[in-house]
């Protein structure tokens, strides 16, 4: 089945989506990559885009997801601003993402030293940027009452993209009903910038019984017609 295609999201289940970022990012760590022919991806993306998930990150130069998670042209939607906050204009993005093309996992990446959140430590206010670091102050408090340990020691970074995850589901009516109705994963990660490593340390995709063989369809080892009858039992059984 051709991956660049409605029929294979339409396949795609939000667990095998999440697998298909935490693998990349294990072949990222490792300095392996799979094998991404850009002439022939833009051929396959031509005349339209299925990415499979739609991830909110930071804009710092060094988390680029598409390096991150070892994906190609096509593959995800990436939406970046510093500290990974949300505002009206991000939420609209990811209901685009997940409700008209049909991306099946809701990503939120925060990483290891981040700019804005020292900043935000730092109570900076110049210009805009005081309004944005603002929104990083609840992040800040909420970390200081966090007894739980983490893979990396950074608990503002995860603080802060729980926030940004409970503000999507709080002000998206469409995500969170498509979250609801199990059409859609979320995700919520911690990248190291020292390793590479992803932290996946919020994994709200569910595993269905019939998980495994909507994989081996979407990896193109049964017929489109067989898939969709396995998906429309799973979604509406």
């Amino acid at each position: 089945m051709k991956k660049h295609s409605k029929e294979y999201l339409e396949t795609l289940t939000p667990y095998r989506g999440y697998e298909l970022l935490r693998d990349g990012n294990g072949r990222f760590i490792n300095n392996l990559k799979a094998d991404h022919d850009h002439l022939e991806l833009l051929n396959q993306t031509r005349e339209g885009q299925y990415p499979f998930a739609v991830i909110l990150s930071c804009m710092d130069s060094r988390t680029s997801v598409e390096l991150i998670f070892d994906q190609g042209l096509g593959d995800l939607f990436s939406i970046r601003v510093a500290g990974n906050i949300v505002n009206h204009d991000i939420l609209a993005s990811i209901e685009y993402a997940v409700k008209y093309i049909g991306s099946k996992v809701l990503m939120v990446l925060g990483h290891t030293e981040c700019g804005a959140i020292k900043s935000a430590k730092q109570g900076i206010t110049d210009g805009h940027l005081t309004d944005l670091l603002i929104r990083i102050q609840p992040s800040i408090t909420k970390a200081m009452l966090d007894d739980k340990d983490y893979m990396f020691n950074d608990k503002v970074a995860y603080a802060n993209v729980e926030n940004s995850l409970e503000e999507i589901l709080r002000r998206s009516k469409i995500v969170k009903e498509m979250f609801e109705n199990k059409q859609i994963g979320i995700v919520g990660g911690v990248y190291n910038i020292e390793n590479g490593q992803v932290d996946f340390f919020k994994n709200l995709t569910q595993r269905t019984k019939a998980d495994s063989r909507i994989s081996r369809s979407a990896d193109g080892q049964m017929s489109d017609s067989e898939a969709k009858e396995i998906v429309s039992q799973v979604y509406h059984s």
